[in-house]
């Protein structure tokens, strides 16, 4: 099955049920567009059970409305699960922008109003992930995407790579760790003895996490010396291992493609060449 590509558009769906990105309270469920509430109903269901298990009917049921006006705005349930991956990874680098780049995790008040939303979220994501399918890997780029995005923009709270580094590879490798946590959630519950995505142990792994990136692992000469070691790694590997032409010998002749080179015989035989020569 083909990768799907999730899109990263603004939802014009209206918001989701809860708290907005801004810390004030969001719109009732009830005053939701049917659209939204179709898509905020299918989102907690499938962060819930899964999206297997989950059905139009329940789905419907959950929002309050009918199948047939889940099928009118989505289609199949396939069609409603990218809403959903679109919308969870647009809200969340939303909350993301407001308290990094606006300033709004110095106010208390905020991350209060936004954390039932984010364990949603994180729910929501710990499921696509474990899924195994196109849509977590589409999900799981588009998180990527967004995140080299935000370094190519200069959003990141601390310092990013720097010039000479790979910034495909730095999101690549933040956004895994970060989704690790989530793809990890039963061994992480059961190292914190509670669940790591209800509100206390999401509390306590949150934390935990600003303790990490808020603290350096590595001295910078520790860093140095392993990053000298990668390029020492990088540097040993064959020529043609790393997609370069290896440089010929000191008076040797640069080796050719397979058809221009000699066809060269055993001991005691004759080429093929030769034997060409002969038969002619």
């Amino acid at each position: 099955m083909a990768e799907r590509k999730v899109a990263i558009t603004r939802a014009t769906d209206g918001d989701a049920g809860g708290d907005d990105v801004h810390g004030r309270a969001g719109p009732a469920f009830e005053d939701l567009t049917a659209r939204a509430r179709i898509r905020d109903a299918a989102l907690r269901l499938f962060a819930e059970q899964g999206f297997e298990a989950t059905t139009i009917r329940g789905v419907a049921e959950a929002a309050g409305v009918s199948s047939g006006l889940v099928r009118h705005h989505f289609g199949a349930k396939e069609a409603l699960r990218e809403a959903c991956d679109t919308y969870a990874l647009e809200r969340a680098m939303a909350i993301k922008e407001e308290a990094v780049v606006a300033g709004r995790l110095a106010d208390p008040t905020f991350m209060v109003a936004v954390h039932p939303t984010l364990l949603l979220l994180q729910r929501y994501v710990a499921r696509s992930m474990v899924d195994g399918s196109a849509a977590a890997a589409g999900l799981f780029d588009a998180m990527v995407a967004e995140t080299e995005r935000w370094i190519a923009t200069g959003r990141l709270a601390g310092p990013g790579p720097d010039d000479d580094d790979d910034p495909r590879a730095f999101a690549a490798a933040l956004v895994a760790m970060q989704t690790g946590l989530l793809i990890l959630h039963d061994h992480v519950s059961r190292a914190l003895g509670t669940d790591m995505l209800d509100v206390d142990g999401q509390v306590r792994l949150g934390r935990a996490v600003v303790d990490i990136h808020s603290r350096s692992l590595l001295s910078a000469e520790q860093a140095a010396q392993a990053r000298a070691a990668y390029d020492e790694i990088q540097a040993r590997r064959p020529a043609r291992a790393r997609g370069e032409e290896p440089e010929p010998a000191r008076g040797e002749e640069p080796v050719g493609a397979p058809d221009e080179q000699p066809l060269c015989a055993r001991d005691g035989e004759p080429s093929r060449a030769q034997d060409g020569e002969r038969r002619q």
